[in-house]
């Protein structure tokens, strides 16, 4: 597999977009959008490892970038990049993406995750299915979308357990 994929999901969020932006600043801020990711890039790791062998998994996430939260009335947004070590210890970017937070309604907003995703280069994912990949990075992006939403919708020491919103389903479904 060469090259680079196009990935992105969005997730509404029961929050206005003038509280979702504030907390946004805050969770940029504070690191735990570094922490979505490190997760995140595990978990998409992790599905390489499943469906390809140990040989796709030999990556770890080096860093994450991130750009201030810039925007307008009516869209905040950020870049965030995914730098990994691949296998052979060198650095690439594992995602050039944008972060994007707009407003859905009067109390509601939507937040979207677009960019380009680029398996580790070498051996260790050459030969993998295209499909295989996609669904890995897509699983990625969903997995950090729903931490972040998770953390603007109930923000820490605010929120009750909520047994509607997991980790696992962006979109609070039970």
């Amino acid at each position: 597999m060469r090259g680079q994929l196009v990935v992105g999901d969005r997730v509404l969020l029961d929050a206005s977009f003038r509280v979702a932006r504030a907390r946004l600043e805050i969770l940029a801020r504070d690191g735990m959008l570094l922490w979505a990711s490190e997760a995140a890039y595990s978990e998409g790791v992790t599905g390489l490892v499943k469906a390809a062998g140990p040989a796709a998994g030999l990556t770890r996430l080096a860093g994450v970038p991130l750009d201030h939260l810039a925007g307008t009335d009516d869209c905040s947004h950020m870049a965030l990049q995914w730098v990994a070590i691949a296998a052979d210890g060198k650095l690439f970017t594992a995602l050039d993406a944008a972060l994007m937070l707009v407003p859905a309604g009067d109390q509601i907003s939507a937040l979207t995750l677009a960019g380009a995703y680029r398996p580790q280069p070498g051996r260790a994912c050459d030969g993998l299915e295209p499909a295989i990949v996609r669904g890995c990075a897509t699983a990625a992006i969903r997995s950090f979308l729903a931490r972040v939403t998770c953390a603007l919708v109930h923000p820490a020491g605010t929120a009750e357990h909520d047994d509607n919103v997991r980790l696992d389903d962006p979109y609070g479904a039970p």
